[in-house]
């Protein structure tokens, strides 16, 4: 439902199917792009050489994995695109662009929120896993993914944007990495404050009055039973 969202919006914003193209190629020919990718190829994909979790060296590289899904992905290279999204909303800009973002920012913080969970429950196991190797380990992929994030933000914001600084995004997205450094028990390591207060608005689950707009948050994704044997 996101990609179908923004290919529908992609499709309204950029009707030339060439610069579409060129749109979908970025992550070929923008370096700040290709960068972060390559972060997350670098440890999303690794996931895929742990077919058994046989060793503690297995256990902990599938918990790193984890830490980079959802501190550095879901909670830091989202939350800055979903910053560029709500401050054209603050301005009274692309609304319908916002609008559909706001089930995307549900969904992927509650996507986060449950990845945090299982690391939880993976400390509650072993809680020997959780060592100062792992902190250093944490902290640098944050820094890493901070610096990935402020590399895009030169890009989007090198012309001048009135009401957001480079200087302001790389101290939210600082803020946003010591939020999730906390989650996991890590000591901040930037100790920013957040300069978007509309983003703290954000946090806040949007209701709509039947009688005065169209509802839009849509509560039904899967219909049947589902049950969980042993095995699973």
């Amino acid at each position: 439902m996101h990609v179908q969202f923004y290919l529908n919006l992609l499709d309204t914003y950029v009707p030339d199917e060439r610069q579409r193209f060129e749109a979908f190629a970025a992550v070929e020919n923008i370096p700040s792009i290709a960068r972060k990718a390559e972060f997350c190829f670098r440890w999303i994909d690794s996931i895929f050489e742990l077919r058994e979790l046989r060793d503690r060296a297995d256990r902990r590289a599938f918990l790193l994995n984890l830490i980079c899904f959802a501190a550095c992905i879901e909670g830091l290279f989202f939350y800055g695109a979903f910053a560029y999204v709500y401050f054209l909303r603050s301005r009274g800009l692309l609304h319908g662009l916002a609008s559909g973002t706001n089930w995307v920012f549900r969904d992927e913080s509650m996507h986060m929120a449950f990845a945090f969970d299982v690391v939880e429950t993976v400390r509650r196991e072993e809680p020997d896993l959780f060592d100062a190797e792992l902190e250093r380990q944490v902290t640098e992929m944050l820094a890493e993914a901070v610096e990935c994030e402020v590399q895009f933000a030169e890009d989007l914001l090198e012309q001048g944007v009135s009401g957001m600084s480079l200087a302001d995004m790389r101290e939210y997205l600082q803020h946003v990495a010591d939020r999730r450094l906390a989650t996991l028990g890590i000591k901040p390591i930037y100790h920013s404050a957040n300069p978007f207060a509309f983003m703290e608005l954000q946090d806040v689950q949007e209701l709509s009055n039947f009688f005065e707009r169209r509802v839009s948050a849509y509560q039904v994704g899967v219909t049947g039973t589902v049950a969980f044997d042993d095995d699973f």
